[in-house]
């Protein structure tokens, strides 16, 4: 049973999933796997018809820290104030740094996935007073929440510490200040110039209601006093927070002892690794979230995602690779087999499953197996067309289907085309971008051997003989058929028979598959130039 199928079938009653995140600057794609994640979740309770709600909230009132520091995001100024008062950058039209890099950039990206929960922003949950109650209760109940930070974590605040974080009066900031006193309705609090190393206080000393905005918890107490208000029971984390004594046993036991409520159901997920080392929006590490979904299909991207399981890491390096192109293929090949094809390789447990989470449309396992069963073309040899001018990726594509494309396909293949665009110009490695030179490369092709130069006249003449006998050849199969035939019967290895042709059509001894190269070329012109290769090589023409 597919992971998500196992969580739906272990729980009964109304569910509220939930996830959230800290927009400290540029947000990078793994960032994505925990929305993905969940919304697989929310699928999969709706599809056992359990009543279930998805959050999503953004922890706007967090200071810029040091981890916004270690991005090109952060501004020395505002270090310590809360994300939500820090203005946006310039150019932008949101109204602060928070709303620019999560609502104008990240959550786009949620409805190019199909993923639609109910946003909220803590800097408007702490005003309304519904976080009051809790405030009250972690701030009478301050001792026992230094005492489980030292059992749970072995982490000890100072004695005077409170699990309260002032908005200073003077100078705004939240990241520098320090609350010692409770009395019951106020908190003394100072704003320290050497509090922490990122941010320098103003000095200033006073007391206030914590209250209504005034000031918010801790990131472990929030953590727990939000599952209590929001009612939330299923909420996974990264690997980073759900270590023994980490910040997720330090929430549960909160959330246990101080509010007295059970937590709720963790789905620990691992990180997306880019070259072994994880991508984090505070380290600037790896390509962001809104780039790199503006390049792949969402069907594509939530596969990627949902492909392991989430305790599973995920290696997916974009820039430079063919890490795209594979994952199409990968894709491609699991809707195959959800549609009933027979396809190569061992296919992964519930792999039908699998395609139909990876849907951005949210609708019935019946229409994703439509959708598996309907033509696609391989990225790779999309990739190629787009390089040929003057090629029509449409027609190209009906040609390799047989048939015309039906609407959907049509639908797929623009979506596929935009991709492949995308990547060519952001992320292909130099080895897959090709141009068919417009004069045969001489000096190549002078190279060749007496054997690769009869082969390329060989081949020029059964492409002849093929369009006199009325079958020309229309498909990137029968050019490849046809490639490995003529290089059999001329005795000449097909390693030698493609360089060969890479070398007079490329001017180089590499490339791509050279069937949907050639189908995609003119037969007039793919004929003078394997006789002109010939003949500059010393065989007749």
């Amino acid at each position: 049973m597919y992971w998500a199928d196992e969580l739906a079938a272990r729980v009964s009653g109304p569910q509220v999933v939930n996830d959230s995140k800290t927009p400290s600057g540029t947000v990078h794609v793994g960032s994505l796997r925990g929305p993905v994640i969940h919304d697989a979740i929310t699928r999969a309770l709706r599809a056992r018809g359990i009543p279930v709600e998805f959050r999503y909230g953004v922890e706007d009132l967090d200071a810029m820290d040091a981890q916004a520091l270690l991005t090109p995001d952060a501004v020395e100024r505002y270090m310590g104030v809360p994300l939500s008062r820090v203005p946006a950058p310039e150019g932008s039209d949101a109204p602060n740094y928070a709303r620019h890099f999560v609502g104008t950039l990240f959550f786009p990206t949620f409805a190019r996935l199909g993923i639609r929960p109910e946003f909220y922003w803590l800097s408007e949950i702490y005003p309304t007073g519904k976080m009051d109650p809790f405030i009250r209760t972690a701030l009478d109940k301050a001792q026992l929440i230094r005492d489980l930070y030292v059992r749970v974590s072995n982490v000890e605040r100072p004695s005077g510490w409170l699990p309260i974080q002032v908005i200073c009066e003077a100078c705004g900031r939240i990241g520098t200040t320090l609350a010692d006193d409770w009395d019951g309705s106020t908190v003394h609090y100072r704003c320290l110039p050497d509090y922490v190393t990122w941010a320098k206080g103003c000095g200033h000393e006073g007391r206030i209601a914590p209250f209504g905005g005034a000031a918010k918890m801790p990131f472990n107490v929030e953590w727990a006093a939000k599952w209590s208000l929001m009612g939330i029971t299923i909420e996974g984390c990264g690997k980073d927070l759900a270590t023994k004594g980490g910040s997720r046993d330090r929430s549960e036991a909160i959330s246990r002892e101080i509010f007295d409520r059970e937590p709720p159901i963790n789905v620990m997920y691992e990180f997306l690794n880019v070259g072994g080392k994880k991508m984090s929006t505070s380290k600037g590490r790896g390509a962001a979230a809104h780039a790199v979904a503006a390049s792949i299909p969402g069907d594509v991207l939530r596969f990627l995602f949902l492909r392991p399981r989430p305790n599973q890491a995920i290696d997916f390096d974009p820039a430079g690779t063919d890490a795209i192109p594979r994952l199409h293929d990968e894709y491609d090949r699991i809707s195959a087999a959800t549609a009933g094809a027979t396809v190569r390789g061992e296919l992964p447990a519930d792999h039908d499953r699998l395609h139909f989470y990876s849907q951005v449309a949210d609708g019935s396992a019946e229409a994703a197996k439509v959708t598996a069963a309907a033509w696609r073309p391989a990225f790779g040899q999309l990739a190629l067309l787009l390089q040929l001018p003057g090629v029509d990726a449409t027609a190209r594509a009906a040609a390799e289907k047989g048939t015309p494309l039906t609407a959907p396909e049509q639908a797929e293949l623009t979506e596929r085309v935009d991709a492949v665009t995308h990547w060519l110009a952001d992320y292909a490695p130099d080895e897959a971008k090709i141009a068919v030179r417009d004069e045969l490369p001489v000096d190549l092709v002078a190279q060749l051997s007496g054997e690769e130069r009869a082969w390329l006249l060989n081949l020029a003449d059964r492409v002849d003989a093929a369009r006199a006998a009325g079958t020309p050849l229309e498909t990137g199969e029968a050019w490849q058929g046809l490639i490995f035939s003529a290089a059999k019967e001329g005795g000449l290895q097909p390693v030698r028979a493609f360089a060969s042709l890479y070398a007079a059509f490329l001017g180089r001894t590499n490339g791509p598959r050279a069937g949907w190269l050639l189908a995609a070329l003119a037969p007039s012109f793919i004929t003078e130039r394997l006789r002109s290769a010939a003949a500059v090589a010393g065989v007749a023409a």
